[in-house]
């Protein structure tokens, strides 16, 4: 079985070029200018800058990128016919990347809706669904020749929940139950994509971000807790893409809230697209308690409180626990109850990194956080894990979506102000890494 090492980014994170070449906004750039305070306006500049950044992923001695598509770059407005400069843009980056020997892996839709979408009603709307099915067919036609690995979606419970009902990523809405109509619209758009995308010579997943929901005690109430948490994360997504039904529990546990999905005759059986390869983007595992601080079992609705407790483990520089053993693990649960070969599509983390005068970052931290994940994930493999991949997040830094320009995952620096390029510590250990074999 063949291993695939990468670097990973994101169309909105270092593209720029907003509003060139017939370019619509999303709902981030609406987002980050009037919540954020940074946006992607220039961003890494890679739209300008691209041969020089596929030379330098090339340095890197990788097999493979993975990037998206920017929607409304391709699709103006998120409807009618494609830009010519949109699809040219890509054009030229999937023929690069091939002229390189760097096989171009493919990401539909990283987050970057067309803002005339949202105003239509966004991801909550059903029709969202179809219009990403044909913004799919548009990509498909034009790069199917070229692109083997295609993603229909990244991390869709972030574009959900973060979006919809926290309010703390694009667009910014605080709603339940515009969390749940867009999570079952998001898997929706999936089916729908995938069944547009796929042919007999490629592979279409998806890419979803899952932690591990430990209980964090042997006590009932927590082991309910860590189930309704991964049932709410993870199984919301993995049993309709695997299994082609929503798992029993979490639509008991909906449903005591007042809540259900909006499902139509028909949609489990379009959503049930079984992933060729399943990416999973993993960054922290976490503890769960049915108790709050005070020892409350239940909040002021009645409902069982769902309590996240951070392992005593140590931490990057956003607070995430560093649990590369819950690495492990899931890749395994994930290949038990699942059955579907995996591949690491974002694994990263991000330190106060602080540069030398010629620009090189010495990230020691950064570098051992990749070296025991890389080794999780192999070691998850060894134990008879179908993993086909590694994907290090990310290529360079970037415009980090709500947290702006201060949080840096980047192997490479990025010095905004002059666009200078310099490989970090992390960067020269990964390429010695994948250097010396498996």
């Amino acid at each position: 079985m063949t291993f695939t090492w990468g670097v990973a980014t994101s169309a909105y994170q270092i593209e720029g070029a907003a509003a060139e070449d017939g370019r619509t906004p999303s709902i981030w750039d609406t987002f980050a200018h009037r919540v954020v305070g940074e946006h992607g306006d220039v961003a890494c500049d890679h739209y300008h800058r691209m041969p020089d950044d596929v030379r330098l992923i090339k340095s890197l001695g990788v097999d493979a990128y993975r990037f998206s598509v920017s929607w409304p770059r391709v699709q103006p407005g998120g409807r009618g016919p494609a830009n010519p400069a949109g699809l040219a843009f890509y054009d030229r980056l999937i023929d690069e990347l091939l002229g390189n020997g760097i096989e171009p892996w493919l990401t539909l839709y990283h987050w970057d809706l067309p803002q005339e979408l949202e105003d239509a009603g966004g991801w909550p709307e059903r029709d969202t669904a179809h219009r990403f099915a044909d913004f799919a067919a548009l990509v498909s036609d034009r790069f199917r020749d070229r692109v083997k690995n295609w993603q229909t979606l990244n991390e869709p419970w972030c574009a959900a929940y973060l979006g919809y009902q926290h309010g703390v990523h694009a667009p910014g809405r605080r709603d339940f139950g515009d969390a749940l109509r867009a999570t079952h619209h998001l898997l929706l758009a999936h089916g729908l994509a995938a069944s547009v995308v796929k042919r007999p010579d490629n592979s279409v997943g998806i890419a979803l971000n899952i932690g591990t929901a430990t209980p964090h005690t042997d006590d009932p109430l927590d082991v309910a807790a860590a189930r309704r948490a991964d049932g709410n994360v993870a199984r919301i997504f993995l049993d309709p893409l695997v299994f082609g039904r929503y798992p029993e529990d979490v639509l008991a546990d909906l449903a005591a809230r007042g809540h259900h999905l909006p499902v139509r005759d028909g949609d489990l059986a379009i959503i049930n697209q079984r992933p060729d390869v399943l990416g999973v983007n993993f960054y922290f595992g976490q503890d769960f308690a049915g108790r709050d601080e005070h020892g409350n079992t239940h909040d002021e609705r009645g409902l069982p409180i769902v309590r996240e407790i951070r392992p005593d483990v140590p931490t990057t520089a956003m607070g995430w626990a560093i649990t590369p053993d819950r690495f492990t693990t899931l890749l395994l649960r994930l290949h038990r109850d699942y059955g579907v070969p995996l591949a690491v599509t974002e694994n990263g983390a991000v330190y106060d990194d602080h540069p030398f005068p010629d620009g090189f970052v010495a990230d020691q931290e950064r570098t051992a956080y990749l070296k025991a994940h890389v080794e999780a994930t192999l070691a998850a493999r060894e134990q008879g894990a179908d993993v086909r991949g590694y994907f290090a997040w990310s290529l360079m830094d970037n415009f980090e979506w709500a947290e702006g320009y201060g949080r840096r995952f980047g192997l490479v620096a990025v010095d905004y102000e002059t666009q200078r390029r310099t490989p970090k510590q992390s960067a020269l250990w990964f390429r010695d890494r994948i250097r010396s074999g498996l």
